[in-house]
């Protein structure tokens, strides 16, 4: 078996996408863009992409940043997560 490579991102890296999947609530979209908003100060809300499930019941949720490195990528991860209507992100 042959060791697979990490993808290499090389920061700063414009358009990056951060896909956020939860439950279909009427702020869950805003509360996203809060979050990100904090931890990528700036970021062009214009782009950012909801959709509903088929039934309705989960939303995803794709923001374009600019990643400026491993940490704030991380910390993204973390306080997306600190939300319990956060199912996946991706």
């Amino acid at each position: 078996m042959t060791e697979q490579e990490e993808p290499k991102i090389i920061f700063p890296c414009e358009d990056y996408v951060i896909k956020i999947m939860g439950d279909a609530e009427p702020d869950f979209q805003a509360s996203v863009e809060a979050v990100v908003e904090s931890i990528a100060p700036g970021y062009d809300r214009s782009k950012t992409v909801s959709k509903l499930s088929a039934k309705g019941n989960y939303m995803s949720v794709n923001v374009w940043i600019t990643a400026t490195g491993t940490e704030q990528l991380e910390t993204l991860n973390t306080r997306l997560r600190e939300d319990s209507r956060v199912k996946m992100v991706l």
